[in-house]
């Protein structure tokens, strides 16, 4: 491994381990921890993150079309575009996080496997797709087609689960939150 390997790897598994101990540590802060950001409406920004996780899923498919079409300047251009959206998703979901009271899901019966089921898929898949897309990221910039297809047939499929689901998950959610 090169060194320049060697110092983004150790970034990639950095950011890896840090991100998902914050938003884990965000879940359990208390109501009285919470920060006030009167400049932000964050009791809008769910529906921005369901904006944003949609907008990936497009982007992902559109990606898959490009790559498979051969167009790598446009494949590069909409997985830039896709991991922008994933990382000002983050920023703003650890804003929300740390700013309002949790809003807890309403609903009864059978819909509350569905919900709970389709949510902790979401939360489960959503930690690894941080490394696996950095990592398939470095490896495309780095012209390193053999790695970089080997962690996209992971990766790829993981980040569109996990950009579809938030969307469910707004969705199901959506009667519980006052705007």
């Amino acid at each position: 491994m090169k060194n320049n390997d060697k110092v983004i790897s150790r970034i990639i598994v950095a950011l890896s381990i840090l991100v998902p101990i914050v938003v884990a540590l965000m879940f359990v802060m208390p109501d009285s921890m919470k920060l006030e950001i009167g400049f932000i409406n964050t009791k809008a920004l769910p529906l921005l993150h369901a904006i944003l996780n949609g907008c990936t899923a497009i982007l992902l498919i559109l990606a898959l079309i490009f790559v498979k079409n051969k167009n790598i300047v446009l494949h590069k251009a909409t997985m830039i575009s896709a991991f922008i959206l994933s990382s000002i998703f983050l920023v703003s979901y650890v804003l929300t996080h740390i700013s309002t009271p949790e809003t807890k899901f309403g609903g009864e019966g059978n819909i509350r496997y569905v919900y709970f089921f389709i949510l902790i898929s979401h939360i489960i898949l959503s930690i690894p797709v941080l490394p696996l897309a950095m990592f398939a990221i470095y490896r495309g910039f780095t012209n390193d087609v053999i790695k970089h297809k080997k962690i996209v047939r992971f990766a790829w499929p993981i980040w569109f689960y996990v950009a579809v689901t938030g969307v469910l998950v707004y969705i199901f959610m959506a009667p519980y939150y006052s705007v």
